[in-house]
Parts: structure tokens; sequence; C-alpha cells
């Protein structure tokens, strides 16, 4: 049977959105068990929320100065570490976090990795994106080992609230922890608009938009729609936003309930980030705008005439 190991992402004490995904990925695979690993220098308010996830066996806790901070470097030895305990998979969510733990956990472990989790076929058997989000590929990985995976966030829902806590363990781990990598600064952006990638509404801006100043509009309508803003590759290329508001493949992969996406023609990667959203309304005055082809309502007409009416509507 399967036992499956999910290593908790969080940030400022607080336990992310990102995790309970992989907690879904993980009942797919049928598991015996699911543990979640908390790795952080105070865990308890981590571990309580992480207790609550519907369909966790239990939480582990490893409390230590050197995890104040989500070092690759320092949690990979403990990651590989606690995966010795019997695990058949080890699970992390496929964001900048995972993407950069998971190859060096793997690598000490000196096992195999699925990258960008998007279904289970089997518990060795997966689905992911190949080729920018243009093919689905089936893998299938050694059944005889560890198997380290990143779960595709977009492609799951958070698992729901358990009616009983799951119980908390403090986890001893015999490991040296490398002092050559260490933590400098942490800069973020401050908003008051919702996080892009947490949202359950995003408005997108492209290129059509011409200027920073005219993304204003962007800004107004999500705000009438307590949405988070997000732009094109073209959009941040030209200056008008900045690169931590770009969506697709090489900027950020969400899946909110309603995407709305305005000036955006539309290219494959972009179309890539946002695939897994509920409803997706597109609005371009090109009506052969890639765009329309996976759009569920399509506006074909001048955006700073549109948008601001629509607005108004609303």
């Amino acid at each position: 049977m399967s036992k499956v190991l999910i290593v908790a992402e969080h940030l400022d004490g607080k336990l992310n959105a990102s995790t309970a995904r992989c907690v879904t990925c993980a009942k797919d695979i049928k598991a015996e068990s699911i543990d979640v690993l908390v790795l952080a220098a105070s865990t308890d308010a981590i571990a309580a929320d992480a207790a609550k996830i519907e369909g966790v066996t239990r939480v582990l806790t490893v409390a230590r100065a050197e995890n104040a901070h989500a070092l690759a470097a320092i949690c990979a030895p403990q990651i590989a570490a606690a995966a010795k305990n019997g695990y058949t998979h080890v699970l992390l969510p496929s964001t900048t976090f995972g993407k950069d733990v998971a190859p060096r956990a793997a690598a000490l472990l000196g096992v195999v990795q699925v990258s960008d989790i998007m279904a289970v076929e089997g518990a060795h058997t997966f689905k992911r994106p190949i080729y920018a989000g243009n093919a689905i590929v089936t893998v299938e990985a050694p059944a005889d080992a560890l198997l380290v995976g990143t779960v595709r966030t977009a492609s799951y829902a958070a698992a729901g609230a358990a009616a009983n806590a799951a119980p908390i363990e403090a986890l001893s781990l015999d490991v040296a922890l490398p002092s050559h990598t260490r933590f400098v600064d942490l800069a973020q952006g401050k908003s008051d608009r919702p996080d892009l990638q947490a949202a359950s509404r995003v408005v997108s801006g492209g290129r059509a938009l011409g200027s920073s100043d005219a993304f204003k509009i962007i800004y107004s309508l999500a705000d009438k729609l307590g949405a988070a803003v997000g732009a094109s590759r073209a959009a941040v290329d030209a200056g008008y936003v900045p690169s931590d508001l770009q969506v697709g493949q090489t900027g950020k992969i969400i899946a909110p309930e309603l995407y709305v996406a305005i000036g955006i023609s539309g290219a494959i990667q972009h179309l890539t980030g946002i695939k897994d959203a509920g409803t997706i309304v597109a609005i371009n005055k090109d009506a052969e705008a890639p765009i329309f082809e996976i759009a569920d309502y399509g506006l074909v007409g001048d955006l700073f005439k549109i948008v601001p009416e629509l607005e108004q509507a609303l």
C-alpha cells in the first residue's frame, strides 16, 4: 500500500492552500496514509492548520531555527531523512517552493522525480503537461522505488476541512544541515488585492492596453469585481506591469473560478496558464484571436469602450 508524505508550504506562519491541493492528489493515489511534514522554526500554528485538512492521517513537525526560512539546501536533507520512514511517495506543490526543493530531495534520495502531476492514473502512473501544455503525456515511474513528485496545483481543488483534527507529532531527525546557504532578505510586493495564485476571480490585461497608464482600467474593473490582477507576457515585457503579475507557462499557472482576459490575443504559453479556470471571458477587437477558441464567453470590440461600460453596469 502507498504511504504519502506531503511537504507543507507556508509563509509568515500561515499554511499555503497548495498543501491542501496536494492532499487531494494524494487521495487519488489511494494512499493508506497521508502525512504532512511541517518544517519551520515555530510549527504550532502551521501544524494546527494542516491537521484540519480532510484526508490527513497525521502531521509531523520539525521545529529548528534553521527552518525559519524555506531554503532548499536546508529543507531537502530533512525531507530526504523523513522520507526514509517507510514512505512510497513524497509530494510537494509545483510552486516556486516545490520546484526549488523537490529536485534536491530527489537527488539526495537517488530517485526519479515526476513534475507537474495533473492526474493520477495509478500509484506510479501519472499525466503531466509537456511542450508548454500543447500535449499531455502519461509517465510511469518505477514501482520498486520511492517517488518524489510535484503537484500541478491548478489541476486540483483544495481538500476540505476535516470533522476531527489529525494528530500532531514532533519528528526527530538526526540530520546535519549545510551552512553554505543562508537567508539574506525577502522582498515581496504589497497589495490590498487578492493574491493572484489564490484568487477566485482574476482580471488580466494584454499588450493591447498600450501603456502602463491605460492599465488603470484593468485595476479599476478588478477592484469592482474583488478580483486579482494579472497580465500577459507581452504586457509585462512592454513594461506596463511588474513581472509578478505575469500569467502563463513562464509566469503563474492559475485556476480561478472566473478569468477575464482583456486585450489578450491568447498565445499558447498564456493559454497554458489559464486552461483550468472555471469560466473564461475574453474581450478583444480581433475576432480571430486564439483566446476565443477556449473562452466560454467572448466579446469582440474596443476594450476602451467596453470595459468602462461593463464596470458601470456592475
